[in-house]
């Protein structure tokens, strides 16, 4: 599996419109998040490893409505200590 991150900026008063959108459209959206500053939203998917990201992007969530902009983030390698949070 690959894990990407993705930043959202979304029309004014759209982001919790774009947020559910993304969860019960999206099956690989595995989380969102509201967050302050220059995106209005993250969003962690995981996708197969032979999954074309700039397509899963550009297609399906760039294409829901009231989002602007896109920032994506690949992760590499995830680490933990094993203790949730």
């Amino acid at each position: 599996m690959k894990t990407i991150f993705v930043m959202m900026k979304c029309e004014l008063g759209r982001a919790y419109d774009v947020a559910d959108a993304a969860v019960m459209k999206v099956e690989e959206v595995s989380e969102v998040y509201s967050t302050s500053g220059q995106y209005d939203l993250l969003m962690k998917c995981y996708l197969p490893e032979n999954a074309d990201i700039g397509r899963f992007v550009t297609e399906k969530l760039q294409t829901l409505p009231g989002v602007k902009d896109t920032f994506t983030i690949i992760a590499f390698k995830a680490f933990s200590d094993g203790a949730s949070v």
